[in-house]
Formats: structure tokens, C-alpha cells, sequence
């Protein structure tokens, strides 16, 4: 039997007119009317689905459709609209993309379809040449007046590419998103090698300095300075290089460039270079200042531009000289450390570290930033905490006088910021300068509990979960001199209503128990973490402090527990060991909640270790039953 016939396949229809059939391509003609329109429906319903917060799964359809559509119009209109209105939408809807963080519509549905029509090969593949550069995206030249919407393409992707890289490992713990990272930091200052020569690109090297610097500082934040150090370098040559940046309106950009590069140095154990570079920077200040027209500076802005950068400057300078002017005098003797809350009635300066800083900075907010940065040093974490090196008597003196001084300071309520108190104090908690610490606390916690701005109330948190973290860190080292329950019992409050919180009866925290630390540390933080207020929730560092101190304390204990196998109910009941699994409890908790169990190992040694121990209670459980 002969197989039906299909219906003949449509005629295709006459081929819809192209936009300069209906006049100038500008706002009224039908075509780009009509283009313009689709895509506001779609970029109104992308941002729509982004302002809701995360995706639920029916949403993640209406995402998907968005795409699609925004896909559609590109390949319906491209035939329809002259390629410099078209190209420029391209460019113009990726912007819009990236403001909304649709990073990955952007680049695939926007820039690299721009990008595309210069290559058909993979866009990485011609980033290593600067000749094959040029040459690929700038055959005309780049003074042809389609250069700069292609230089900003090229910017706008690599933008693009480190925000997927962040979006899904903030840390940047995979190889492959730290090679990444780099590889844009490449591609970034090949664009700016390119772009430099022309004076009306300024705006382009101006802001690939911007994205330099925020990846720089990044992979900074992960002990990689080392790796960053040459593309600060060059963002600030960069910043010298461009005549129109280096005006005064740039100059507190090009300080803090400045002093990310010698920050840099410092982080890669070369504090002599850290400092000559910071020199260099006080010279190229005063050879602006020198340029600068003597009438512009009797503005107060301009005096204040210039008094800021050279702040900048003078701190990574003393950040240096206050060590080594110690470690050169060989008359110099250790001076015993002094108690603070005896110190502060001395008159000022009452050290050599104090001298120097009166000597380097006027006011006591410049001085406070100084100790700050000398204090500061990448290779030491909040926790655990540590004094300086043991066998530099010197370097523990110094420390010692530094937080003496911003003690000094701190309680002169001399305009210290919030921000940098904060920092005071858990610098000190750092350095074990307990006596600063908990002098510094009473201080900055007094202010704090003054604020209702979210930030502040974070803040307060966080020096809460210190001072609940200073006995088990350091048990019977220093007595705590002010009481916390007040805090405790407001945090309390903040979960009662969740369904999987257990209520910890009172009886349970007394003093006496060997876990009373444990178990108020356990339970304040995992009230923190189950607001749902984000902007008050400790940061993820900290909150990983905590677990791991915690499990730390509690491991031992947990084993045994584990290990009683079928006898675990009655291992528990003999040994009293319910709070044991209530604090493993909550820390599981906690991980789930603040989502960091992709950041340490041994959260998962922690989750199997609470299944262990479910699955031995349910054993030793039905085995009573069947006995019974």
C-alpha cells in the first residue's frame, strides 16, 4: 500500500522588509519600533525573575524561555536592521544583562555574538598574540570609529567570565577557576596594551584598571599575591600613562592603586619593595601637586585629594619603617608591656612607636589607620589565634605598643570609624592581646549596641562569637570581664519558631557542665545563622571558625559515641552524652544554613559522623524492641 502523502511543505512567504524601507532607523519606524519593543518585554521579564530571589524550579522554565526569546529576536531581526544599529543593541542589552547579573545571557546572547562576526574560532585562541590580536578584532585599525564598541565588547566579557567563575566558587578552590581568573586578567591588559596609545580610550583604561584591581584584590584575599602582583603593576602604569587620567580627579584612584601594589609586595614577604614603591608614589603626588595650578589648590577638595593619597602612602611607608627602625637600634630595650586600662592615663606619646606616628600623621583618625595596616598581615587568619614570631623580641614589642596606642586612641573617641574599631578588636583577638581585646570590646560594644543599621548589628555578632570563642580557644587564660547572657537570651529568642529547633532547658548551662561553653557557643551561633535577615548573618569565614572550633572540642567525644556501634543508646544513658549529639546537631545545622559545607573537608567527617550515630540509635533502638 503506498505510504500517504505529505502535505507539500508552505511556500515561503515574501521576506519581511528591511527597517530602511520604512525611513531613517530611528525611534517611529515600524521595524525598530517593533525590535525595541520585544526586547524590553523580555529584559522586563528577566529582571523580574532576578529580583525574586532565587530560582524555584517552575521559574527556571520561565528563565529558560526568556533566553530563548531574547535568542529569537536576535536571529529575526539581524537580516531586518542596519549592522551598526544592530551591533551597537547587541553591545547596548548586554550592558543592561550584566546591571540585572544575567552574566551568562550576556556574554553567550550578547557580547560573543558580537565578538563572533571577527572570529569563527574559539575567542580565547587569539589572546595570546597581541599582533593576531589586533589584526583579528581591529582590521581597520583601532582609531576606526567602530573600535570602541568592539574594545568594550572585548572588556565586558572578560567581566562576564569572572562573575560565572565567582557565581559558582566564590573561593576559588578549583585550579581551574583561579587559572580563569588569571587568564582574564591576561585578556584585560592586552585590551588596555591595545587601547592605551589612544587619548579617547582613556574611559576604557580607566575602567579595566577598576576590573583589574577587583580580581587582583580576590585572588589577594586567597593567598595568590603573588600571582596578581604584575597586573596591579601595570594597572598603575596605566593610570601614569594616559594623560587624561592623570589629572587630580584620578588621583585618589591611582592611590588606592598604589597601595594595593605595595600591600601586594608586603603579602609576598618584600616589604622593602613594598615600601620604595610607596616612596615612588609619594614622588609622582608631588609632582602632580607641583603641576597643579597654586590657585586650584586653595579649593578644599583638591587639598583633600591630595591629603588622602598622601595618607595612602605614608601608611604603607610606616607599615614597614615601624619594624625595622626597631630591629636597626641596638640600643634598644624591651619595654614591659603595660596595662591598658593603666596606660591610657599616661600622657601621649609615650613610646617610640607612639613618637613615630605623631611624627608621621596628624590626627589621631590617620594615626588609628596606620597601627591598623602595621597590624594587618595576610598570612595570619582571625582564627586560630597567635602572638608574633617568639624569637623576635623586638617585633612582640612593637605589636605590644601599636595596640597600646590604638587603645589610646580608641578610648580618646577621637573619631575613629566603626569599621575600623571593629578591626582593632579583632586584630587583637588575633595577636592574643587580650588585655586590648577585652578593654577595646567594652568600648566599640557600647557603640554598637547604639546602631540599628544591619551592618553594625553583623558586627556585634561576630565580636559576641569571639568572646564566646576565647575560654575554649585559651580555658583559664583570661577571665571574662563582662557578662554575655544578656546577649544569649535575646539570640535565644530569635528561633523559637522553628520547627527543628530543640528547646535547651536551663538547667542544661550551668557553669559546671564540662560543654556550658561549648553549648552556648553552639547554640548563640546557630541563632545567628537562623534569621532571615542576610545582611546580619556572620561572615562565611567566621562561621567556619566556629564549626571547626567546635568539632575540634567535640570530636573525641562524637567517636566514642560512634564507635559504641549497637550499643549506643545505652552508652549515651550511662555517660550522659545527649548534649554531645545535640551540639553535633546543631552544628550540622549550621552548615546547612549558612551554606558552607563546600568550603571544608571535614564538614563531611561531620555530617557522617551525625548519620553514624542516627543509624546506631535506630539499630540499638529496634534491637530493644525485639528483646522487649
Amino acid at each position: 500500500m503506498a505510504e500517504p502523502s505529505r502535505p507539500p511543505a508552505p511556500a515561503a512567504g515574501p521576506q519581511a522588509p528591511h527597517a530602511a524601507f520604512f525611513g531613517p532607523v530611528a525611534r517611529g519606524n515600524p521595524v525598530v519600533d517593533s525590535f525595541e519593543a520585544e526586547l524590553r518585554r523580555v529584559l522586563s521579564s528577566l529582571r523580574r525573575l532576578r529580583g525574586a530571589g532565587e530560582a524555584k524550579p517552575p521559574q527556571h522554565d520561565l528563565h529558560r524561555q526568556g533566553a530563548n526569546t531574547l535568542f529569537n529576536i536576535w536571529i529575526k531581526y539581524k537580516p531586518r536592521l542596519p549592522e551598526w544599529y544592530y551591533n551597537e543593541r547587541l553591545v547596548k542589552v548586554g550592558d543592561t544583562l550584566a546591571q540585572i547579573k544575567e552574566y551568562k545571557l550576556a556574554l553567550l546572547q550578547c557580547y560573543e555574538r558580537y565578538l563572533q562576526k571577527f572570529v569563527s574560532v574559539n575567542l580565547d585562541d587569539v589572546m595570546d598574540d597581541v599582533h593576531c590580536f589586533k589584526s583579528t578584532f581591529f582590521p581597520n585599525g583601532v582609531r576606526d570609529e567602530k573600535a570602541a564598541l568592539t574594545f568594550h565588547a572585548l572588556q565586558a566579557r572578560n567581566v562576564c567570565i569572572y562573575q560565572m567563575v565567582c557565581s559558582r566558587d566564590r573561593n576559588l578552590q578549583n585550579q581551574e577557576s583561579l587559572q580563569t581568573c588569571l587568564n582574564v586578567l591576561t585578556s584585560l591588559r592586552l585590551t588596555m596594551q591595545v587601547a592605551l596609545p589612544q587619548e579617547n580610550l582613556c574611559w576604557l583604561i580607566y575602567n579595566g584598571t577598576i576590573h583589574i584591581y577587583t580580581i587582583c584584590r580576590h585572588l589577594m584575599v586567597v593567598g595568590e599575591s603573588a600571582k596578581v602582583l604584575e597586573y596591579l603593576l601595570w594597572a598603575s602604569i596605566c593610570m601614569e600613562s594616559s594623560i587624561p587620567l592623570l589629572s587630580v580627579h584620578y588621583l585618589t584612584w591611582r592611590a588606592t592603586l598604589y597601595t594595593a601594589v605595595s600591600q601586594c609586595y608586603f603579602d609576598c614577604q618584600a616589604s622593602i619593595h613594598g615600601e620604595i614603591f610607596a616612596r615612588r608614589g609619594l614622588i609622582k603626588i608631588d609632582e602632580l601637586k607641583q603641576l597643579e595650578d597654586i590657585s586650584s589648590l586653595e579649593h578644599t577638595e583638591t587639598e583633600k585629594i591630595f591629603r588622602e593619597a598622601t595618607l595612602k602612602m605614608s601608611v604603607m611607608i610606616f607599615k614597614r619603617a615601624v619594624y625595622e627602625s626597631r630591629r636597626k637600634s641596638n640600643s634598644f630595650r624591651h619595654e614591659p608591656k603595660a596595662n591598658p586600662r593603666k596606660a591610657v592615663n599616661l600622657s601621649w606619646p609615650r613610646t617610640t612607636t607612639e613618637r613615630l606616628l605623631v611624627k608621621m600623621f596628624d590626627g589621631a583618625a590617620a594615626q588609628f589607620l596606620a597601627i591598623l595596616e602595621a597590624l594587618s598581615d595576610s598570612s595570619r587568619s582571625l582564627f586560630p589565634p597567635h602572638p608574633p614570631i617568639p624569637d623576635e623580641t623586638e617585633i612582640r614589642g612593637v605589636t605590644s605598643e601599636l595596640f597600646s596606642a590604638g587603645l589610646e586612641i580608641l578610648s580618646g573617641e577621637k573619631g575613629v570609624s566603626g569599621d575600623a574599631a571593629v578591626k582593632f578588636v579583632k586584630l587583637a583577638f588575633s595577636y592574643e592581646e587580650w588585655n586590648v581585646f577585652y578593654s577595646a570590646l567594652e568600648f566599640v560594644d557600647n557603640f554598637l549596641q547604639a546602631q540599628d543599621d544591619p551592618t553594625w548589628k553583623k558586627a556585634e555578632i561576630e565580636l559576641k562569637l569571639l568572646t564566646l570563642m576565647q575560654p575554649l580557644v585559651f580555658p583559664g587564660k583570661f577571665e571574662r570581664s563582662f557578662s554575655i547572657s544578656d546577649y544569649n537570651s535575646k539570640a535565644a529568642s530569635t528561633h523559637q519558631g522553628s520547627g527543628k529547633t530543640e528547646t535547651i532547658r536551663k538547667e542544661s548551662l550551668k557553669p559546671e557542665d564540662p560543654f556550658h561553653d561549648l553549648l552556648i557557643l553552639a547554640t548563640t551561633v546557630f541563632s545567628c545563622v537562623s534569621t532571615s535577615d542576610q545582611n546580619v548573618h556572620p561572615d562565611k569565614e567566621m562561621l567556619v571558625n566556629v564549626v571547626m572550633c567546635l568539632w575540634q572540642k567535640c570530636k573525641t567525644e562524637l567517636q566514642q559515641i560512634q564507635m559504641s556501634g549497637n550499643d549506643c543508646l545505652e552508652y549515651i544513658h550511662k555517660h550522659r552524652a545527649y548534649q554531645w549529639v545535640h551540639i553535633l546537631w546543631i552544628m550540622n545545622e549550621i552548615i546547612e544554613k549558612s551554606n558552607i559545607a563546600d568550603t571544608n573537608v571535614m564538614f563531611a567527617e561531620i555530617t557522617l559522623c551525625l548519620a553514624a550515630i542516627l543509624e546506631n540509635v535506630a539499630e540499638s533502638t529496634s534491637e530493644s524492641k525485639e528483646k522487649g
